[in-house]
């Protein structure tokens, strides 16, 4: 049920999109390349895409009009990501959109020109993609999705809802920047909350069944998800291996929890994909990302479901049932 609403946008009739994506260019047509690490029929693309066409529309550019959108899709497969850098570059778009550092860093290998808007990115500073969040100085530019401190929030949620836990596995992609610092503040916290913290690298989906079932077997352990694109790809399986090994878990996007997770804090994804359709625009109509200042996410959401709770044997504390946007029933 419902708690209270938020803002963010729905998917929406956005099943065209593909066909809209390929359409033939006009001779007057911009062009801008879009690079997503989810698999293409992802539910959660859909929706990123409805978001992020429909903005764009609303301020003037017709994808198939006067707008051509290259999508590349690498699915979390990471050999894909320079084969699909190269053909984006080729195309010599106007501006790029890209989901995510670890396709924000190749771009900036092979281009110092093509302005670059990303989303869904932890530490542009740290990953070197900008000078600064207020002054970018480079050729991207865009928006935050965490700072290290939700790192903690997630530890301290865990705990609460399952308060017997003391061995906490941290689900990362050990080649994604973010993760080092946001398991630094998960292992910060965790001798004030009695917990260890263990990090379990993610590479393929059978290191992630062996990893995540050999903790399993120690007793009394959770589970804290980081954001990264692998973890969002293998998203099922890491519901499913939580609820086998009865892990009370946290989730660093809402799907998580609507596709069977326990509970989840984080800002809306789709937001981002909306408000990166207007800095695409500012950027075609002549703008510099060097001066566009990056931008954090201001509104934060807690979606948990009580079904999964009782399934673990839980039971959820009044004040976060209280204080939830969403339980799921």
């Amino acid at each position: 049920m419902r708690r209270r609403e938020f803002i963010g946008l729905g998917v929406g009739a956005a099943a065209t999109w593909p066909l809209l994506a390929h359409a033939q260019q006009t001779p007057s047509a911009r062009r801008v390349g879009v690079f997503l690490y989810l698999k293409e029929q992802d539910s959660e693309g859909v929706a990123y895409v409805a978001a992020f066409e429909k903005q764009l529309r609303a301020l003037g550019w017709i994808p198939g009009g006067n707008l051509q959108l290259d999508y590349r899709w690498t699915g979390g497969e990471a050999n894909r990501i320079r084969q699909y850098v190269t053909e984006l570059i080729s195309l010599k778009p106007d501006a790029i959109l890209a989901a995510g550092g670890s396709h924000v860093g190749p771009l900036q290998q092979l281009t110092s020109t093509v302005p670059i808007i990303f989303v869904q990115v932890t530490d542009p500073v740290g990953g070197g993609f900008v000078n600064s969040l207020s002054k970018p100085g480079r050729n991207a530019t865009g928006f935050t999705v965490f700072d290290f401190d939700i790192g903690g929030k997630w530890l301290d949620l865990l705990k609460q809802v399952a308060p017997g836990v003391t061995k906490v596995a941290v689900l990362r992609d050990p080649t994604n920047p973010s993760g080092t610092g946001l398991f630094g503040a998960i292992q910060a916290l965790a001798p004030s909350q009695r917990v260890e913290a263990v990090p379990v690298n993610l590479r393929d989906a059978d290191g992630l069944t062996r990893d995540v079932s050999e903790f399993a077997n120690k007793s009394n352990g959770g589970l804290i998800v980081l954001p990264n694109s692998l973890a969002i790809v293998y998203r099922k399986p890491i519901i499913a291996l939580a609820e086998e090994h009865r892990l009370p878990a946290v989730y660093p996007f809402r799907y998580f929890v609507t596709e069977g997770g326990l509970i989840y804090y984080g800002p809306d994804p789709v937001e981002q994909y909306r408000l990166a359709a207007s800095y695409i625009n500012r950027v075609l109509k002549g703008e510099n990302p060097a001066s566009l200042p990056v931008q954090a996410p201001t509104k934060f959401e807690m979606v948990i479901n009580s079904k999964t709770a009782k399934t673990l044997g839980l039971t959820i504390p009044p004040n976060l049932l209280t204080t939830a946007d969403e339980v799921i029933e």
